[in-house]
Formats: C-alpha cells, sequence, structure tokens
C-alpha cells in the first residue's frame, strides 16, 4: 500500500495535488509520502513480533536525514555502510545502540568513528577485517559485539549486480570457514563474536529464499553453539520485495509467516535490513515533458529527469511504472505493470537529456498521449532513487519534498550551478 492516488483525473500525494508540488519547486523532485514510510515500518515491526526482532531500516536505500529522523521517532535502528551513513543517523538522533554496520570495505577510521558511536554489532565480511577489528578495539580501549556474514549459498532470482549469498560474490564468508573463524576469535575480550548475518540480495518475490537460508544457517548456528560459543543473534539482512509492479511480491506478514516458525524456539534476537520495501512505493520521480520525437517508427518523450536523476533502469534494467500526473477519467491506471495498456495509449520511450545511449527511464512503455509541459510520474521511485543519483553532465540533482498529510516541505533543496563548483577551489 501506498499514498499516491489519483483524484478526479490528478495524481495526489496524500492530500496534496502533485501539480502543486511542481509549481512550487519545480521538477525534476523526488516526491516522499511520510504516512507510506511509517505504513510499511509499522507493518513489518507488527509482523515480526512475536519474537524480539530489532528492524534496523537501510540508510543506503533513501538516505535524507528528515526521513532517518521520523523514522528514528518511529522506532527503527539503521543499517548502515559507511562513515557518512553513520554521521548521517547521529545527525538525525538516531540510536547507534540499534544500528548495525555492514560493508566489506570500512576503513579503520570509519571502524574508530562507529566503536565511539557505540555501533550494536559490525557485520563482518572476512577474517582480516575481523582481526582488523579486534586491534582497532583493543588500541581504542573499546568493547563492541561482531556478527559474522555467512553465505547460504542460496540462489535468488533476481539481476546479477544484487545478488550476494551465493559463493561467488565479495560478501561474506563460506559456510565451511564460518565454524573455524568462531572457534579462533569467539573468546575475544574486545570484539564479541556472537551473531550470524545472512544477506542474499535485493528484489525477490517469494520467501522461499528467506525461508531457505534459515533452515540451511541454523544448523551452522547449533554446530557453533555445541562448540562452546555464544549466538545470540541472527541478521537476515534485507532485500525483501517492493511492489514495482502492483501485488506482485510478499508483504511483510507473509514474510513473518514463514520464517517466524522457524526461530521462534531458537533462543535468537532476529535483526531485520529493511529498505526499499519500505521505502520504494514511498517516492516518486515527478518529471516534466519538454519534447516529442518521433523517430522513425518510435515516438520518444523526451523529459528533464536523466539517468543522473534515476540510474536504475539503465544500471539494472528495471522496471519502473510511469503515468502523467494529470489524466482523463478513463486514463486512470486500475494497476502498476509493465504491460499495462488501455485504449487509446501510444508507445513511447521516456528518455532524458543526459549524452549517453543508456539514459531512459522506460522503453517501448504504453502511455496516454503527452505533450510538452506535461508531468510525468516515475512510481516506486524511492528506493535507491536519489541516493545513487550524481552531477553526470554537470547537472544539478533534483529537489527533495516531504508530504505529510495536506502539508509538503522541501527536504533538500534543488542544486544550484555554484553548488557544482563549490568544493573546487
Amino acid at each position: 500500500m501506498d499514498y499516491f492516488s489519483y483524484q478526479n483525473g490528478n495524481l495526489f500525494a496524500e492530500n496534496v495535488k502533485i501539480e502543486t508540488i511542481a509549481q512550487a519547486v519545480g521538477t525534476p523532485v523526488y516526491i516522499y509520502s511520510k504516512n507510506t514510510f511509517i505504513d510499511h515500518l509499522h507493518k513489518m515491526q507488527k509482523a515480526f513480533s512475536e519474537i524480539e526482532t530489532t528492524i534496523c531500516y537501510s540508510v543506503k536505500a533513501c538516505g535524507n536525514i528528515n526521513i532517518l529522523k521520523f523514522m528514528a521517532e518511529a522506532g527503527s535502528g539503521f543499517d548502515i555502510v559507511s562513515g557518512g551513513e553513520l554521521f548521517r543517523v547521529q545527525k538525525a538522533n538516531g540510536d547507534a545502540s540499534k544500528s548495525v554496520y555492514a560493508g566489506v570495505g570500512k576503513t579503520d577510521n570509519e571502524i574508530i568513528e562507529a566503536l565511539n558511536a557505540g555501533i550494536e554489532y559490525f557485520n563482518i565480511e572476512s577474517q582480516e577485517e575481523l582481526e582488523n577489528l579486534i586491534t582497532i578495539a583493543k588500541k581504542q580501549g573499546k568493547k563492541t559485539k561482531a556478527a559474522l556474514r555467512i553465505n547460504p549459498d542460496v540462489q535468488y532470482k533476481t539481476h546479477a549486480y544484487i545478488t550476494t549469498g551465493v559463493k561467488e560474490t565479495k560478501f561474506g564468508v563460506d559456510i565451511e570457514h564460518a565454524i573455524n573463524i568462531f572457534d579462533k576469535y569467539a573468546g575475544d575480550e574486545n570484539v564479541s563474536l556472537c551473531a550470524v548475518h545472512v544477506h542474499l540480495g535485493s528484489g525477490g518475490k517469494t520467501i522461499d529464499p528467506y525461508v531457505n537460508a534459515v533452515k540451511k544457517i541454523l544448523p551452522v548456528i547449533e554446530d557453533i553453539r555445541k562448540r562452546g560459543h555464544t549466538v545470540e543473534a541472527l541478521d537476515l539482512g534485507g532485500g525483501y520485495g517492493a511492489d514495482y509492479e502492483s501485488d506482485t511480491v510478499p508483504s511483510a506478514q507473509q514474510y513473518a509467516d514463514g520464517i517466524v516458525p522457524l526461530l521462534i524456539d531458537k533462543n535468537l534476537k532476529l535483526i531485520l535490513e529493511p529498505g526499499k520495501s519500505i521505502c520504494a512505493n514511498a517516492g516518486i520521480l515527478l518529471t516534466r515533458v519538454i519534447y516529442n520525437k518521433q523517430g522513425g517508427s518510435k515516438k520518444f518523450a523526451i523529459v528533464d529527469a536523466g539517468m543522473n536523476d534515476l540510474i536504475r533502469p539503465s544500471l539494472y534494467e528495471a522496471f519502473h511504472f510511469i503515468w502523467p500526473a494529470k489524466v482523463d477519467e478513463k486514463f486512470i491506471p486500475s494497476q502498476r505493470e509493465q504491460n499495462f495498456k488501455t485504449d487509446g495509449t501510444e508507445i513511447y520511450d521516456v528518455v532524458g537529456p543526459i549524452c549517453e545511449g543508456a539514459d531512459f527511464l522506460a522503453k517501448d512503455r504504453a502511455l496516454p498521449p503527452v505533450k510538452r509541459g506535461d508531468l510525468l510520474a516515475v512510481f516506486t521511485a524511492g528506493a535507491y532513487g536519489y541516493t545513487m543519483s550524481s552531477n553526470y553532465n554537470a547537472r544539478c540533482r533534483a529537489a527533495e519534498v516531504l508530504v505529510d498529510g495536506d502539508n509538503f516541505s522541501i527536504i533538500r533543496k534543488r542544486e544550484t550551478y555554484e553548488d557544482l563548483i563549490a568544493l573546487e577551489g
């Protein structure tokens, strides 16, 4: 569920007409629904409430500090992957003691910053990283906890770039090596290796890979415990699906129905790191048609948002439903899917202004006829939209707007040309 809907042919974010935001802020612009964020978080909190669970929202998915602030107020912890993300959490008054630190390449300075912040768990990706964490913690006189990331070697049907739970990735360690690492390091005085982390990837559409991963990792945890080591928590990572198309992924309750029964009597605290399942449908990218163009038999809608604003279609061949922000009643979409069309639609490539052939938001997409000046909404853009944007072609990054009921506010100003060169001396 999200809080974007058509009313009398006009697209609204909660109770605010999208066109009103465009007139006040311009385009391209990311527009977020606060109540969608909160609704998705609360559904996950409720679904897993039968066992002790910490929800650690993934900052990399959508990390504006104004969003992190209300997420923290709603009880969320955080999943971070860099010192910069830790800084964002701290500036948003997030609780570091309810947060986990993942990533294969933590620098010494980042580790020190996280130790000083009191991070709950470091998710360890390699033996050498663990050794370095132990060395730094001793030098700093700090004590911390660590979760060893184990690859369960579970196949996950998604794009190759976002598959991380098989052996042949840079993430984590093989099951075969995990027990040896616990045997060697679990007794350290400064770093308590007392948890296991599993992360399969991102974008799957069934609960089966998660269920299979839990079933595969529980015997490993049992073996570790039999050898006299403590395993107090299981971190199942993130990657839970988001509805880029209508009703195509499990709900939070369906994930819980598959996972919780496996853990109910295992004396394990559960940690989840959802990102896109919370924020993807909480945001749209609003863009304006600059030109129409006919190229042979193909129609192009050239818009003012490009791959620098939303790189997912170019990078992952990702699908985002796109529809005008104002339409005749007959064109109000009943669902969001790749092949959605209705009488009177035309086939377009929706492309941006970047000087790259890969600069597109959609190809061969059915749309109502559009003209110069029309607004197009790119749906399910809250995850990995603004956070992956860039200044390529010396373009100013978009503004970000947060809608809360009847009100909206700019939570990130649109960049200016001066911003582009501010650090260049």
